[in-house]
């Protein structure tokens, strides 16, 4: 459990959404008092111990005000659907970093893969160089770098780097998205892989518990503190596969791949699918992320078992009886 010097009021940009509702539960669990943000104020059915404040992450003034009096700050916002990113992620993290500057917080930031580009792979470390070729992740390298800035002036960031989301939550997910349908039994799987090449998956409460545990040793991190986060290796592209199928009690259930054709096709015409297209790569090679900073620093990774997680990621999409 933090330290009370440690502990006090976390700002959360994107409270929700998978990754950002999850970290705020984990650090409400660590003995955090929780402010969400959200365009609209509290939404229905909400947490009802969290505070919610009216506010937009577009709007820099909005920020600092709900940002006052916080000791932590989670950015774990998004363009909805991938469109716009060059006009929108970039200010927003501008904005969460003057709000930042203004009440002294930490910037919690969930970091992608997106960064790095083939010299990286298959093993990626807080060190390997981010040298990303797709829009995306250039855009995302940029921000990281906005971050890495301002720590030379006193505003310190945490960053925890992760593989695909999956859980409980609906959210910009591969799974949620394209593997299964939300609010539906299963009856098919649409893996966006290859049988044989590996793939990291990241259960969305045990990433919001890596955030929580490791803002419990503030007094160790650096000013600019990057960790990798492992979570779910499926070594060949399988398993995963097979964890729905025992889930779901459906040892045949069909698997079929992505239509990646008609992503391609429509790129010119559509954002977000020219997007989605180009994170194709990133399904075509093993990529694995290295988490021996993170097990140095807390002795262990936050880790729920594969088939548990599965079934938890069902029920909350409404895929289980």
């Amino acid at each position: 459990m933090a330290m009370a010097l440690q502990q006090g009021v976390a700002l959360v940009l994107g409270a929700t959404g998978g990754i950002g509702g999850e970290t705020a539960t984990a650090l409400e669990r660590h003995g955090w008092n929780i402010r969400a943000l959200s365009r609209c104020g509290k939404p229905p059915q909400a947490a009802d111990t969290w505070q919610w404040v009216t506010g937009d992450s577009l709007d820099k003034e909005s920020i600092v005000e709900a940002a006052r009096g916080c000791a932590a700050i989670v950015h774990a916002v998004n363009p909805p659907g991938y469109r716009n990113w060059a006009k929108i992620v970039l200010p927003m993290i501008d904005n969460t970093i003057a709000a930042a500057r203004q009440s002294g917080a930490r910037i919690l930031l969930p970091g992608t893969i997106y960064n790095y580009g083939e010299d990286a792979f298959p093993t990626l470390v807080e060190t390997s160089p981010q040298r990303a070729t797709t829009h995306k992740g250039k855009i995302r390298i940029a921000l990281e770098k906005c971050l890495e800035d301002a720590s030379r002036e006193g505003v310190r960031t945490l960053i925890v780097r992760f593989g695909d989301f999956f859980g409980p939550k609906p959210g910009n997910s591969w799974f949620s998205q394209g593997m299964v349908r939300p609010g539906r039994p299963v009856r098919v799987i649409t893996y966006p892989g290859e049988k044989g090449i590996g793939h990291d998956w990241a259960y969305l409460p045990d990433a919001g518990e890596a955030f929580a545990s490791l803002i419990d040793h503030e007094i160790k991190l650096d000013p600019f503190a990057h960790f990798h986060f492992r979570g779910h290796w499926d070594r060949d592209g399988t398993e995963m596969v097979s964890a729905i199928r025992r889930v779901t009690g459906s040892p045949d259930l069909k698997v079929r791949s992505l239509p990646w054709l008609l992503f391609r096709l429509m790129s010119p015409f559509n954002e977000t699918m020219r997007e989605l297209y180009a994170m194709r790569p990133l399904w075509q090679q093993p990529i694995e992320l290295s988490n021996h900073r993170l097990v140095s620093l807390l002795g262990n990774e936050p880790h729920t078992p594969l088939d548990q997680a599965v079934r938890n990621t069902l029920q909350g999409l409404g895929c289980l009886p």
